[in-house]
């Protein structure tokens, strides 16, 4: 039989195929690594602006120089951090080695008891398949996924927000200078935009966080809970994270609840809840008041998408990312269009 010559065109156009195919798939390689770097450095721009807004509330209270006000600034939050940890870090440390000396019997006794009925019976098999399981531990490889390890991305996000604390007018001119001479007054208000809005967010999340802390701190002891200030302290640091944060923060306080017994249990996840009423009606609104108004849906949407895409990084930093996007599309477009 006699072989049939492949025309030309087709293994050409073949060739075209493949390239195109495997150039887009290098293409969303390069944004997917791109896409972590550019949260490294939303990360520590935030550590910036938090300095920068610090020594902006001293030079307003003392009337002291910038130099002087952005030395304090540095000065007392890393006073205040080793202070922290120095009187309270023996205690926190002895409550999360509680914590994980307590979780694995704490899981099992919570495992007995839901066991007891029908349903629960079917909903332990169900989680302890082997398919599930794997499931649940590729889940937890993707948010625990790292750019440059999880050290390396903590020294990363410092090293980066220590030097845009010292010389902020050099990048934020560095990126003027890239777009074009026509463009380049939009630009700066641009980013003169940006910066404000993350600043009042921050300071608005800090305080929720402190809010939160506080409130469960209380909480906890009132209810006679063991590793209170650790608990509180969890909740208070994840409630950085919306949606997300405080109902990872609660499952630790209700599995410990119950090694206490039922009723503690469910007093510490409706304690939780209650405060996120409150954080929420009160301290959420006072912060929207003052920056752009985040439909809730969109944080979330912005959570899974970049979740997904980035890990923990992108969980944490979906909400800074959303206000960043929205400034960007409502001076660029919604006022253009507008007017």
């Amino acid at each position: 039989m006699a072989e049939q010559n492949v025309p030309p065109n087709f293994v050409r156009k073949v060739l075209i195929v493949t390239g195109i195919v495997a150039l887009f798939f290098v293409a969303l390689w390069i944004f997917k690594i791109t896409f972590n770097i550019f949260l490294l450095l939303l990360a520590g721009s935030l550590i910036s602006l938090y300095f920068h807004g610090f020594a902006n509330l001293i030079q307003r209270l003392t009337k002291l120089n910038r130099g002087l006000s952005m030395t304090i600034s540095i000065v007392f939050t890393l006073i205040l951090i080793v202070g922290f940890f120095w009187f309270s870090g023996n205690r926190i440390q002895q409550q999360v080695s509680e914590l994980q000396e307590t979780l694995p019997s704490t899981i099992e006794n919570f495992k007995q008891k839901i066991g007891q009925s029908s349903v629960g019976r079917q909903a332990i098999e169900k989680l302890s398949a082997e398919d599930n399981q794997k499931k649940f531990e590729q889940v937890l490889n993707t948010f625990f996924s790292s750019t440059f390890g999880l050290l390396g991305d903590v020294y990363v996000v410092l090293l980066l927000g220590l030097f845009f604390t010292a010389s902020p007018s050099t990048y934020k001119k560095g990126i003027v200078k890239l777009t074009p001479k026509k463009s380049k007054p939009e630009a700066e208000r641009l980013l003169t935009n940006i910066g404000n809005t993350l600043t009042k967010w921050l300071k608005g999340q800090l305080f929720a966080m402190l809010v939160v802390a506080v409130l469960t701190a209380i909480g906890l002891s009132i209810l006679g809970m063991p590793m209170a200030f650790a608990l509180a302290l969890i909740a208070g640091v994840l409630n950085f994270i919306p949606n997300f944060g405080p109902l990872i923060a609660m499952i630790p306080a209700v599995l410990i609840g119950l090694t206490v017994d039922t009723t503690t249990a469910i007093l510490v996840a409706a304690l939780y809840i209650v405060v996120q009423i409150i954080e929420s009606s009160f301290v959420t609104p006072q912060i929207q008041k003052k920056m752009i108004n985040m439909p809730p849906a969109l944080i979330i949407i912005a959570q899974l998408f970049m979740g997904v895409l980035s890990g923990g990084w992108g969980l944490v930093l979906a909400t800074p990312f959303v206000a960043i996007i929205i400034v960007v599309v409502q001076q660029l477009y919604i006022e253009k269009t507008s007017a």
